[in-house]
């Protein structure tokens, strides 16, 4: 049987994101433009449905595959087990798929990268069946039960039950597990909400309205960079969860406001809608390929007031002080609000991660406090759902100002939102500060 170029495909990107720490979708992205002259349209849509399918569910395949498998994973080479974890992700995650068809295709793929393996991939998949998932269900302790039917790693359930109970932590790794919606965000300088549904409609494009302005989940698009509407700068794609940063921070016309870790640029380019494109921006990142996105996204959108610099927030510069009305703090973090979009995250990160980002969350925090002007408000926010993050990195700065007696420094807690992960949309953490106004 002639071996099915788009599995092979498959096989190629699920081995090079496991080798090397790649995440899915930039090797995903990278091997399909090698590709696409090869690939219809069918392929992509299958290939991109089992790269995602099994890097999110991969420690439940591993969990079945250990069962019917007298080898220990570590002992079965790369390449086997790469094809084997695809060959269950089809079996019993996919209902499209025959399962002879697996079969057939994980045996053929055995037959270029790896032989002597054919008969024990063969025998594996023919084992495997749909009632292998359920019966992960029935484990007794609640840690491995969570950790095996959702696919998560059982530090991170650990921690979550810890902070939430076993119901919530649940529910938060069944939508961390969920195919994402695709939303977008109107570019308010170009069009308005209304006007952007008509064109949608003359396009032919279903939508829906999300749940905060001027936000719409789109269905069945796939390419949203090639659609005019988006070339055109009239909307960008962002989660409405992170759409609910901007408006805490409710930027006014004329403000100067500081994204200290601004890029892609979504967040930096709501600012700037919401500002009406008046007033001025100073858009930081640590790393001058991403600031060029900054830019680019915001020229698509025909912004004017973002000047994006390469700098890291943490070394202070004593020019800023007191320069900015308002601040926008969208910290690098564990980003486990994120992992239906970006399911690699819960297999690179480790508890010892933690240490180290927690420190730059807190360097971050008190250096940006000294740019703030009296009276002036900061957002704190992460895409992240652990306390260890959010809450107890402000409380230990605020506390630590107090203990230096920072008057003048010192922020008191306005308002605080928990967005955990759900149907629509990814979990964040925001917290709006502002700054005594006691010189």
């Amino acid at each position: 049987m002639k071996l099915d170029f788009a599995r092979e495909v498959t096989l190629k990107i699920l081995y090079k994101i496991e080798e090397e720490n790649g995440y899915s979708n930039l090797v995903l992205d990278e091997c399909l433009e090698k590709e696409r002259e090869k690939l219809n349209t069918r392929d992509i849509n299958l290939i991109s449905e089992i790269v995602y399918g099994t890097v999110t569910w991969k420690l439940s395949i591993d969990t079945i595959l250990q069962k019917h498998s007298k080898i220990k994973l570590n002992k079965i080479s790369k390449w086997i087990k790469t094809i084997l974890r695809m060959g269950i992700y089809q079996i019993v995650f996919l209902d499209k798929i025959p399962k002879s068809a697996a079969v057939n295709e994980s045996v053929n793929l055995c037959k270029k990268y790896g032989y002597k393996s054919t008969s024990f991939v063969n025998a594996i998949l023919r084992k495997v069946e749909k009632s292998d998932y359920e019966e992960l269900k029935k484990i007794e302790n609640n840690f491995d039960r969570i950790s095996k039917v959702y696919s998560m790693p059982k530090w991170i359930v650990e921690r979550l039950i810890n902070q939430y109970g076993i119901e919530k932590t649940e529910e938060i790794c069944r939508n961390s597990n969920v195919k994402p919606r695709t939303t977008i965000r109107v570019n308010t300088l170009k069009i308005t909400s209304k006007e952007l549904e008509q064109k949608l409609e003359e396009k032919q494009i279903a939508y829906e309205q999300a749940q905060i302005p001027n936000f719409f989940y789109l269905k069945n698009v796939k390419n949203i960079s090639n659609l005019d509407v988006f070339k055109e700068g009239l909307f960008t794609v962002q989660d409405e969860g992170a759409g609910e940063i901007g408006y805490m921070l409710s930027p006014k016309p004329g403000e100067k406001i500081l994204d200290a870790c601004s890029a892609p640029g979504g967040k930096t380019t709501h600012l700037a809608e919401l500002m009406k494109n008046v007033g001025d921006i100073v858009a930081w990142d640590i790393h001058e390929h991403r600031v060029k996105l900054v830019e680019q996204n915001a020229q698509r959108l025909g912004i004017s007031i973002i000047q994006a610099q390469t700098k890291d927030a943490i070394v202070y510069e004593e020019k800023f002080n007191e320069r900015f009305d308002k601040i926008l703090l969208d910290v690098p973090c564990m980003g486990l609000g994120v992992l239906k979009r970006k399911p690699d995250i819960k297999w690179q990160k480790t508890k010892e991660d933690m240490i180290e980002i927690r420190e730059i969350q807190e360097n971050l925090l008190k250096v940006s406090s000294n740019y703030l002007k009296p009276g002036g408000e900061l957002v704190y926010s992460t895409c992240s759902i652990l306390k260890e993050e959010n809450e107890e990195v402000i409380e230990k700065i605020i506390k630590l100002q107090e203990v230096e007696k920072d008057r003048k420094n010192k922020l008191q807690i306005i308002e605080t939102r928990n967005i955990l992960p759900e149907q629509n949309t990814d979990g964040f953490f925001i917290c709006k500060m502002r700054k005594n106004s006691v010189v």
